[in-house]
Formats: structure tokens, sequence, C-alpha cells
């Protein structure tokens, strides 16, 4: 089984790169490299990067690019990193996809911040992608919901099934 990482940016590969002159978050390196270190994984897998974007920049002419990317992979099982703003509509978006599993996945907090849940998220999505049918899905929080089915509390900020 191969699994192809598509980095879009978000929170999960924010980074504080500076050292003087100026407080900003940074879209960096995909997070996935040192989670995936860790876990030392037995699957095949790619990690692409292809767009460094809050989601809240993401337009449609970027989701069309990720469904291009999408669809142009050998792979059928596709894990997107995303920012959690946009993360619905991007799934709505690429939906009607066939013979793929995609499941868009980031973080609340950046993965560099000890008390990050993106290596959670990234651990649900890779187990989840491994036995769900193809399809477009979302981890977040320990769930894994399909974006038709998707709502998100307004003061916790979680997702949660409808």
């Amino acid at each position: 089984m191969k699994i192809t990482f598509i980095q879009t940016g978000g929170t999960i590969d924010k980074d504080y790169p500076k050292t003087t002159k100026g407080w900003a978050f940074e879209i960096s390196e995909p997070a996935v490299h040192r989670i995936l270190e860790k876990l030392n994984p037995t699957f095949e897998y790619e990690v692409i990067s292809l767009l460094k974007k809050d989601s809240l920049e993401i337009t449609t002419e970027d989701r069309t690019l990720m469904r291009q990317k999408i669809e142009q992979l050998d792979a059928s099982k596709v894990i997107i990193t995303h920012g959690t703003d946009t993360m619905k509509e991007t799934a709505l978006f690429l939906s009607d996809i066939p013979n793929k599993t995609i499941i868009l996945t980031g973080a609340m907090r950046p993965e560099r911040f000890s008390n990050s849940d993106a290596a959670i998220n990234i651990g649900v999505a890779i187990g989840a992608i491994q036995v769900l049918d193809a399809g477009v899905f979302i981890a977040m929080h320990g769930t894994i919901i399909p974006p038709n089915k998707l709502e998100r509390h307004p003061s916790t900020g979680q997702f949660q099934s409808t």
C-alpha cells in the first residue's frame, strides 16, 4: 500500500522561523515528514508540497490544482494536510473524484507545538485510510466524518458529525 501526502498549508505546517525583527508564523516544510519519522512506517509513501497557504487564502484555482494532482496520481490513497477554516469546502470540492480514498486533516495548533493535535490527527488518518472505501473524509478530533455530514461547533471549533 502506498499513501500520498499532499501539503496545502494551514496551522499544522506553521512554524515561527524568525528569531529577530518580527512576530510571524510562516508555513514551513511539511509537518508530516517529522511525524512519519517518529512513526517509522511500514507502508510506502510520498510527500508532495503543493501549496503553502492559510486555508482562508485557498481559491477555486487552488482546489482545481489539488483535484488535478490527485487525479494524476497512481496512488489511490491520499491524505491532504489542510487548514481547518475551509477544510470542509475543499473536501466537498474533491468529493466526486472516483476510485480514490482521500482524507483531509490538519491541526488546531502547529505540529511544532508540544501540545499540538497534529500527530494524532495524522495517525487517525493513516489508520482510517487503510480500511475505508473510496470517498472523501475529514479526520479531526479522533473522528472520521464525510464532509456532507460535518459541522463545526461554534464555540469549541471542534468538528463533529451532524
